[in-house]
């Protein structure tokens, strides 16, 4: 299993690292991809992350999964990314997952990737899911489309990409081990 989360300056903390963190406990190939041009990308905290590849479509083709977070204004960068826009587009007509949380499931919106698809966001972010059936829940899944909430719900949403990727068994173990829901 392959998976890349994409980091543009200003993302949230939180998200990006509990996804990579988790999924990498699950011995999924997740791989941080920085939108810049270097491989330091500085969060909404300004915590800075290195990265572990810059953008390049070609190397991003053996994608099973593309990742968000969300945060502001990584959210507005991500979705002013015209390569991602492309990427996001056609990883859906080959039927990968997207997964996005807290502001940037508006980059998915604002593509008309959720459209007639059950989705969730960050409270205020709701008019951007632009025709989704939006729900006020921690995460939701719809066919290939997994979004969330928040930085709040960010182990819920990284334990539901890998109960996707590998399967319930390992989500639920790697839930006990890490002393979460217990």
């Amino acid at each position: 299993m392959k998976a890349y989360i994409f980091l543009a300056e200003g993302f949230e903390e939180i998200e990006a690292v509990t996804a990579i963190d988790t999924l990498r406990r699950a011995e999924i190939d997740i791989k941080a991809v920085s939108m810049s041009e270097s491989l330091e990308v500085k969060g909404s905290r300004n915590v800075v992350l290195k990265a572990d590849i810059l953008f390049d479509e070609k190397q991003l083709k053996d994608a099973n999964m593309l990742i968000l977070p969300g945060g502001m204004p990584g959210t507005k960068n991500l979705e002013n990314d015209g390569r991602l826009a492309e990427l996001l587009q056609k990883s859906a007509k080959e039927n990968k997952y997207i997964a996005a949380i807290c502001a940037a499931p508006m980059v998915l919106g604002k593509l008309g990737l959720l459209f007639g698809k059950e989705a969730t966001c960050y409270p205020g972010f709701e008019s951007y899911l632009e025709g989704a059936k939006v729900k006020d829940e921690k995460v939701v899944v719809d066919g290939k489309f997994i979004t969330s909430k928040g930085p709040g719900v960010a182990l819920d949403f990284s334990l539901k990409l890998v109960e996707i990727l590998k399967g319930k068994e390992l989500s639920d173990k790697l839930s006990k081990d890490m002393i979460y829901n217990n």
